[in-house]
């Protein structure tokens, strides 16, 4: 569901990049980092990138296909405190979205070795709602019980924004490949009404990490795309806890918002807080950006320093930023 695939020039995050910005993770109070891309394992040095971040006692996630968790189940198992997968629904439907051929199969395979190694070691499930899935929730959360996962998460797939190397989004013709028409709509409405009374159970520990109201959402996005209700914006304060590094080093509030400088140019605390970055946290009203109505993948990070000012969270503390995002972009 992103482009970055398309990209055919190799681009990576490099330790020596990571080396320039350890003073600036101490300084930004960085807890977390996740590790995505394009695939987080294409990038050649993934495992020296791990330990420099969990030396700073930084917590460090893998989001990952799961295509290359087997053959270095021992290095993620050692390196990395938790994985997500991306579970595009039961085997046959996995294996069709990710067009390669037992990807399903390779992606249990790895789960597998990586609890072979650290029997403990939890590995979440990630789903994005599309064309190809939208009747198959409930499928879903059985393969993901199947393959043992300890959670799967849902989120609607993002059609319109010119995030993930999607520089001039995409055309009609494109979105309509992955977006839901009216009768689709419905029958995803169904789907949903149904896991939500079939999974109570699974729904209240937790194992579908969305409740109710957030797999609800999950319609009204898509009812919004066709124009039968409005955007309305998640509950996020991801520019004033977050920020995301693509793998040329560009910086950006979260996923779908304008670069704000570049890891190159300089100490990543001090490009945060730039006068362009501050006055663009000073001036984001997440209820009303159009950007902010249509995102499909809020962050929401309670702190007690937050402050509320007009609806609006102010930028005073981001120094206390909690997350980070490097990603690596390759084929």
């Amino acid at each position: 569901m992103c482009d970055i695939w398309k990209i055919r020039e190799g681009r990576e995050i490099t330790p020596a990049d990571v080396d320039c910005q350890l003073s600036s993770l101490s300084k930004l109070g960085v807890r977390w980092v996740v590790l995505s891309g394009g695939e987080p394992q294409m990038n050649r040095q993934w495992f020296s990138l791990a330990r420099m971040f969990r030396n700073k006692q930084i917590r460090v996630t893998m989001l990952t296909a799961g295509l290359l968790l087997a053959q270095e189940a021992s290095c993620v198992a050692e390196n990395i405190d938790d994985v997500i997968v991306s579970l595009d629904g039961p085997p046959a439907v996995h294996n069709i979205i990710r067009r390669v051929p037992k990807a399903f199969e390779q992606m249990a395979a790895g789960v597998r070795a990586l609890r072979e190694h650290r029997p403990a070691m939890v590995v979440r499930g990630r789903c994005t709602v599309q064309k190809a899935n939208h009747s198959l929730l409930r499928a879903t959360v059985l393969a993901a019980q199947q393959i043992q996962l300890n959670s799967i998460s849902f989120l609607a797939a993002d059609t319109t924004s010119t995030a993930f190397n999607r520089t001039a989004g995409w055309g009609p013709e494109r979105q309509s490949i992955v977006a839901l028409n009216l009768l689709e709509v419905e029958e995803l409405h169904r789907e949903i009404e149904q896991l939500i009374a079939e999974h109570q159970r699974d729904l209240e520990s937790g194992f579908v990490v969305e409740g109710p109201d957030k797999l609800r959402r999950i319609v009204s996005h898509f009812r919004a795309y066709l124009g039968q209700t409005i955007h309305v914006a998640p509950r996020c304060n991801a520019p004033w806890v977050s920020a995301v590094i693509e793998a040329n080093g560009d910086i950006r509030p979260c996923f779908f918002h304008p670069v704000i400088g570049n890891i190159h140019d300089g100490p990543l605390n001090s490009i945060l807080n730039t006068p362009t970055a501050v006055r663009f946290r000073n001036d984001l009203d997440v209820e009303t950006n159009a950007i902010c109505r249509q995102c499909v993948c809020s962050l929401y990070i309670p702190h007690q320093q937050e402050q509320k000012s007009g609806g609006k969270t102010t930028a005073s503390d981001f120094h206390r930023t909690q997350n980070a995002e490097l990603g690596k972009d390759q084929p």
